[in-house]
């Protein structure tokens, strides 16, 4: 099992810039990634950003240029900077720790909200 602690949602005017971290305790191998996922009402959950282990990294096409996902493996924790904030920004986000050794699994956040005013 693997538990996971976010922090730094909140409400941000349009341009303004928030900072997600997340914390991975637990039965953590090293084959593995960390990132963000969101999902707005109505909406399905969607990918924001994702991190390996190693460093590779994936992004959404919508926040391509904006928000830079980074992790420091010593301390398991995951962050995410968002930049130039739209309102269309505004959602949960969830942070998902993917198990890569010998079988893939995802463990999930609670989520975090995170709102952008026009």
């Amino acid at each position: 099992q693997v538990q996971l602690v976010e922090s730094g949602g909140g409400l941000v005017q349009a341009g303004g810039s928030l900072r997600l971290s997340c914390v991975a305790s637990g039965s953590i191998f090293s084959l593995n990634a960390m990132g963000w996922y969101r999902q707005a009402p109505g909406e399905q959950r969607e990918l924001v950003a994702i991190i390996g282990s190693e460093g590779s990294t994936n992004y959404g096409d919508s926040v391509k240029g904006r928000f830079t996902i980074s992790r420091d493996n010593a301390k398991n924790t995951v962050f995410l900077q968002m930049n130039s904030l739209k309102p269309e920004d505004t959602a949960v986000y969830y942070c998902v720790f993917r198990n890569l050794f010998r079988q893939r699994y995802d463990y999930w956040g609670q989520g975090t909200q995170v709102t952008v005013s026009s």
